[in-house]
């Protein structure tokens, strides 16, 4: 039996969770009493229950709002940058303190289990001791001149104020990545959380805001945290005081806030869909691809970009490793997150149910077979949405393949040699994660080359999520080409200035041009 296998029975949630918001935030040191109001209503997944309403910043709070970070910008790029990252690295401590408490929140909010959960915090963590180095790395070149004593540079200068918008799915984690390195940059920044899950950014804005009002290099209002819905979202696009737009989310969206922020010469980085594929080679150790696809299908219940949403399986193994994947999706754990044995908990809402529901009749309709994809009734949730995994063996990748369902539905295909394989890797309008599972170094070296996938991430005997803080993520083709952290993603969120200094007596042109006047 694998060892993720299990055949424990799932556990229903119970407690009052509104209740259990109030205490979090308590034990946090924080109050929500100035942020509550009539305007949003915030639910848990985990059993349908209401969990507070909020009010929601208008057109001339944002503009308040942009106006302040703009000051706050003036004063913050003039503080040394190690200086800056001095306040990461206290925000980082005061997450690291209250870790099991923000990842209980985001669990009742989100609906991830609690494993998850305590990864997304560490995630914030690492991204925070991340920054904090890099607030003493953000360096320039030194260019040759073809010009005798003359010394061309190139270096970096903050640029202005961050407008992030994230998505339910990791409510910490992308704002960490780009507000944390952003401000070790010089840059103030606003945040826009999803609608679906406004307490968890409130609770980790706020705790930013404490460390900035115990530092007496942070100014006022360096970071805000923005509740509000797609106008709120539409504000932040189009305003000019706003200098990055950091977007993450669905193609749609990115479409609409790119094309925005564009028309104003801002700059936009975008993180959008994934349709994630990986390629089981008959070489590939079957153990270790069977773990790796099933977390990278099922964590936080489909519901990463970097989710796993079709299987490529070699002919010659199909058979074998597709009953054994099927087996091994009936046997997980399906019940509330806040249970520490459950491996899957609930969609966020009914809309992502009935979108999984729709994908998988469209794929009956063009002639795949599924297994599993049902709703579970948890006692004590009949408002949830608990469903069990579906993976679904197509005869081709259909239209429905090619779409991207934000839902735990994996499509199980087919090929018979590599570059079939690579083929169909490469053939969905996305292009964020892909992995093989193979032991033969023709095959992997191929992979990961100009010949092979198409994505921003490709991972060899790894599935497609659950990617370090180091290397750059993000995405080609509609993921939206851009890198929301990690690497060299930082200079996204500074100018870059080139200069040159004469320090001859004479001035030589570029190029050799002469341009040669009597001057006394």
């Amino acid at each position: 039996m694998n060892a993720i296998d299990t055949s424990l029975s799932s556990r229903p949630a119970t407690g009052n969770l509104a209740g259990a918001v109030a205490d979090l935030f308590g034990e946090l040191g924080l109050s929500l009493a100035d942020d509550l109001g009539s305007d949003l209503k915030v639910f848990s997944p985990i059993d349908g229950s209401a969990l507070a309403t909020l009010k929601m910043h208008r057109a001339a709070d944002m503009d308040t709002m942009v106006a302040n970070a703009g000051a706050a910008f003036l004063a913050w790029k003039q503080v040394p940058a190690p200086h800056r990252g001095e306040l990461i690295r206290r925000y980082g401590q005061l997450v690291r303190e209250h870790k099991e408490v923000l990842s209980r929140l985001l669990t009742i909010e989100n609906g991830k289990i609690l494993t998850e959960a305590r990864g997304e915090v560490q995630e914030v963590i690492d991204i925070c001791e991340y920054a904090v180095g890099l607030s003493r790395q953000l360096f320039g070149l030194t260019i040759a001149s073809e010009r005798a004593e003359h010394r061309l540079t190139e270096y970096w200068h903050p640029l202005g104020t961050l407008g992030l918008i994230s998505a339910f799915n990791f409510p910490a984690a992308v704002w960490a990545w780009g507000t944390t390195v952003a401000l070790v940059c010089g840059d103030s920044a606003i945040w826009k959380p999803s609608e679906k899950t406004p307490l968890t950014a409130l609770a980790f804005g706020k705790l930013l805001q404490k460390a900035a009002a115990d530092y007496e290099f942070a100014p006022d209002h360096l970071v805000r945290v923005a509740i509000g819905d797609a106008e709120c979202g539409g504000i932040i696009a189009d305003h000019p005081g706003i200098k990055i737009v950091s977007a993450t989310g669905s193609v749609r969206m990115g479409q609409d806030v790119g094309v925005r922020v564009q028309r104003r010469f801002g700059r936009a980085v975008l993180e959008l869909g994934g349709n994630n594929a990986a390629i089981v080679a008959p070489s590939a150790d079957i153990g270790l691809a069977l773990r790796g696809t099933i977390f990278a299908a099922t964590g936080t219940c489909g519901q990463r970009c970097t989710s796993l949403r079709r299987l490529i399986v070699h002919d010659s193994i199909r058979t074998g490793f597709v009953k054994r994947l099927i087996a091994t999706a009936a046997s997980l754990r399906i019940g509330s997150p806040l249970v520490d044995e459950t491996h899957v908990g609930p969609l966020i809402d009914k809309a992502a149910f009935d979108a999984m529901q729709r994908a998988l009749e469209q794929a009956r309709r063009e002639g795949g077979i599924v297994h599993g994809g049902e709703r579970i009734d948890l006692e004590g949730s009949p408002d949830a949405y608990y469903v069990r995994p579906a993976i679904v063996e197509m005869p081709a990748q259909s239209e429905i393949v090619r779409e991207e369902t934000f839902a735990p539905i994996l499509y199980v295909l087919s090929y018979t040699d590599i570059d079939e394989a690579i083929a169909l890797q490469n053939g969905v309008p996305q292009g964020l994660s892909s992995c093989i599972f193979t032991n033969d170094v023709r095959e992997s070296e191929r992979f990961q080359s100009a010949l092979g996938s198409d994505c921003g991430i490709v991972n060899v005997n790894i599935g497609t999520s659950g990617a370090e803080i180091g290397g750059a993520f993000g995405g080609e083709k509609v993921t939206g080409g851009g890198r929301v952290s990690g690497s060299d993603s930082w200079k996204n969120y500074m100018r870059r200035v080139t200069a040159t200094v004469n320090y001859s007596t004479s001035l030589p042109l570029a190029q050799g041009v002469k341009f040669d006047l009597d001057i006394d």
